[in-house]
Parts: structure tokens; C-alpha cells; sequence
């Protein structure tokens, strides 16, 4: 797969860039990187879409030595990553914290955004608890390593059930966190904690969007999904049964299905066909 570097916002950004056609950028959530996203690629680029899967800064292979401690960062890199590539518009598409991401730049930069996927997402903020919560893992991760902040996450991902029956998924996600720099782990954790309230900019929204949920979510269960497309006029919601918060990797499949048949609608290509591909 084509990997690409540059340097972003004075930090080095690495990116896949495959396929040709309507770009759609692919934002992957917390503490995960863009191998996440495998199993879209292949499906998008086969349904005639450019794809462009980033590693946000201090996660995956991009720099983490200037990791920066708010969303607005994660945004303006890819503004500027954009702006590298001469690419005028896209469809963006945010995963967890790449939702809150994907916010910010519906916020910004809306301008830039042709449509919205927001999958296994939350408008809300972090309530007083919830940033306690994250704070309390910047230290265990100051003290401990990545290890501090992948054990807890490997539960909330993927339930025992799940690890058990998928090892080598349970495994290799095990690995892209414990990989990511505490750098990166911290100013993360430190970014969502300090995210702003995005539920006011549901009403707002004029765009095509589509929302995805997962009805076994225990990260983020599927009435933020509901809260989300209820808020935003003409949203089409999606809730993937038997799947939780990696609903793309658990069910790519049925996630794939939703992405394609609203790019359809909304970017349509002469290879979007109903047929779904699938590298899981």
C-alpha cells in the first residue's frame, strides 16, 4: 500500500494514499492508527474512491515528538495534509476519537467536508468523571509505558468473548497500541479530555452524513449514535447488531455496506456497485 511522509504543522505526518477518484479521508480513533482501517480501503478503492488514511500526530508511524494536547492540532494537521496533496474536498469519515476530530473540522473547516461519517462516536464532551478518568491514565502512562493505557482499552475494545474467539485480531490490536509513544498516548488522552461540546453543531449541519453505531458498543453505546443522527436534519443512521466499539474490523462486512450505499448517494462512482469487498 502506498505510504507516504511529510512534514506537517512542523511534525513528520505518515499517511496511505491509494486509489483514484472522490477522496475520502479516513480519521482513526484512540489509541489505534491507520492499519485500522484496512478492510475500508480495500473496499473503497475497489468501488473507485481515493483514500487517504492518516496517522494522526504521536500515534502509528507519525511523529511523536511534538505531540500536541488538543484536538485543534489533530484537525489543522489535516487541513494542512490536505492542502500538500492539492486535495480541495473530501468525505470525512471519524472513528471514535476521530469523530470528535471529524467535529472539529465540521466546525473549522466545513468548507472542505463534501459529506460526514461518524462511527461509534459521541457529540458529547467528557463530563467531570470521565476527565478524571483519562487524567488518571496520563499518569499511569508517565509511570508505566503504553502498557498502562493499552491493558484498559484492550477490555473496553474488544470483550473477552470476542479476544477468544479472534486472537490474532485481539493480538495485533494489542500491538498497534502498545507501539504508540506515551508521548502520543498522553496528549491524546489530554485532547479528549479537553474537546469541547459539539452537540450545539448538530443543528447546523447541511451536509450529507451518515452515523454509525454498534449495538454492543461498551465504549461508546449506540444512543450517541441516535443522539447524533437525531440532531442532524436528513442524517442517515446505521446500528451494526453483534458488534462493538471496532465495528469496522468486527463486522467490516456490514460497516463496508453502509459506507458504500451512502457514497452512492452522495459520491457516486461508475465502480460503486453493490458489491462489497472486504480484506478481513
Amino acid at each position: 500500500m502506498p505510504t507516504r511522509s511529510a512534514l506537517i504543522g512542523g511534525s513528520t505526518l505518515v499517511w496511505d494514499d491509494v486509489g483514484s477518484g472522490p477522496c475520502v479521508l479516513l480519521i482513526h480513533g484512540f489509541p489505534l492508527c491507520r492499519l485500522l482501517w484496512r478492510p475500508q480501503i480495500s473496499a473503497l478503492t475497489a468501488a473507485g474512491y481515493r483514500v487517504i488514511a492518516p496517522d494522526l500526530r504521536g500515534f502509528g508511524d507519525s511523529d511523536a515528538s511534538s505531540a500536541v494536547a488538543a484536538v485543534d492540532r489533530y484537525a489543522d494537521d489535516l487541513i494542512e495534509l490536505l492542502d500538500h496533496l492539492a486535495v480541495d474536498h473530501v468525505v470525512g469519515v471519524g472513528m471514535s476519537m476521530g469523530g470528535y476530530v471529524l467535529f472539529n473540522l465540521l466546525e473549522r473547516f466545513s468548507r472542505r467536508l463534501s459529506a460526514a461519517v461518524f462511527a461509534v462516536t459521541r457529540s458529547l464532551p467528557d463530563d467531570e468523571a470521565g476527565r478524571q478518568r483519562r487524567r488518571q491514565l496520563v499518569q499511569e502512562a508517565q509511570h508505566q509505558g503504553p502498557q498502562a493505557v493499552a491493558d484498559p482499552f484492550l477490555d473496553l475494545l474488544l470483550p473477552p468473548e470476542l479476544r477468544n474467539s479472534r486472537p490474532r485480531l485481539a493480538e495485533e490490536v494489542y500491538g498497534w497500541m502498545v507501539r504508540t509513544s506515551t508521548a502520543g498516548l498522553t496528549a491524546g488522552l489530554l485532547a479528549m479530555a479537553a474537546r469541547s461540546d459539539a452537540t450545539p453543531l448538530l443543528a447546523t449541519v447541511t451536509m450529507p452524513t451518515l452515523v454509525i453505531g454498534a449495538a454492543e458498543d461498551r465504549a461508546i453505546p449506540p444512543e450517541h449514535s441516535r443522539m447524533i443522527a437525531s440532531g442532524i436534519t436528513n442524517s442517515r443512521l446505521v446500528v451494526i447488531p453483534e458488534a462493538g466499539h471496532l465495528v469496522n474490523l468486527e463486522r467490516p462486512l456490514e460497516f463496508n455496506r453502509a459506507l458504500l450505499e451512502f457514497l452512492r448517494d452522495t459520491a457516486p462512482t461508475p465502480l460503486n456497485t453493490d458489491t462489497v469487498l472486504c480484506s478481513c
